[in-house]
């Protein structure tokens, strides 16, 4: 689902985003009654777009994706995606989904799911890359040996403007930002769960470099630190402007973070400094192969 690459770029608007930093433990139902209040926490503070971390729904692990898995297309079979798209309903605001395990036949997906202020599925981003690290005496995860990537980048027009989706691991990819810059986003949206070895150098780095070298807005929503779970999130949601600048974050306690976005400011970064204009396609090049 997304945007084709030659549709012009929504008008310029103003928006209140939320990023809820939710804490999860091993309960699907207590999980899922914190999200929807925290949803409509938000809404009832003025955000319009509201947005949760990966893998809210379940505890962080490949032991955990295949017993808490949903098929989305079973309306009895589809708690999470379900209590997402009524809260946007009832809220009245857009919301991208954070991430829930997604079963389809055989295959398991982490996949995010955008909703519109009626309830409506706009657009699903499956993870298209997978977390598979080794880092020796630190972390090692592999998702690929219970998930399944993706392959279709996603770009959305929603009621607050043209999203850009990512989950997690996507971020460290600078093609995939660029060509979400290049379909028209104005705000990527990653929910993710960095660990205590990644998060402190690079989580922050890394949403400044998606930010400043495509003069965007990026925000990355995780979840809130679980002492007692196997996986130690760093938490940290932030939403960073098209300077690179940091307009809004906290620390790793259950919070929610919000920040006013003007995507005016985009024309007037890009007008600065133009660097769509002074890129040398002569000597290099992004091809979008699914636009």
């Amino acid at each position: 689902s997304g945007a084709s690459s030659w549709t012009p770029t929504p008008p310029p608007q103003k928006v209140k985003i939320a990023l809820c930093q939710i804490l999860s433990g091993e309960n699907k139902e207590s999980n899922i009654q914190t999200a929807v209040a925290a949803i409509k926490k938000a809404a009832y503070n003025g955000a319009q777009l509201v947005v949760l971390p990966e893998m809210w729904h379940c505890p962080y692990s490949n032991d955990s994706f295949p017993v808490y898995a949903e098929d989305f297309s079973k309306p009895d079979a589809r708690p999470s995606f379900q209590a997402l798209s009524d809260a946007a309903r009832e809220a009245c605001v857009v919301v991208v989904g954070g991430s829930i395990a997604e079963r389809v036949d055989d295959k398991l997906y982490n996949t995010c799911c955008v909703f519109s202020k009626t309830g409506e599925l706009l657009a699903k981003h499956r993870k298209v890359h997978l977390f598979d690290i080794d880092i020796p005496g630190k972390i090692t995860f592999k998702e690929s040996l219970t998930l399944t990537p993706g392959e279709v980048p996603t770009v959305v027009d929603t009621d607050v403007g043209r999203l850009g989706i990512g989950i997690c691991y996507d971020l460290r990819f600078p093609e995939l930002a660029q060509l979400y810059a290049k379909r028209g986003a104005q705000l990527l949206v990653y929910p993710g769960a960095f660990n205590m070895t990644t998060g402190p150098v690079h989580w922050e780095l890394l949403q400044k470099a998606r930010a400043v070298d495509n003069q965007l807005f990026v925000a990355s929503c995780s979840p809130a630190r679980n002492p007692a779970a196997s996986y130690q999130a760093w938490g940290h949601s932030t939403v960073i402007g098209p300077f690179a600048e940091v307009l809004a974050t906290t620390e790793h306690a259950a919070d929610t973070v919000y920040a006013e976005l003007d995507f005016a400011q985009l024309e007037q970064r890009r007008a600065n400094m133009p660097l769509a204009k002074q890129r040398r396609y002569d000597l290099y090049g992004l091809v979008d192969k699914t636009g």
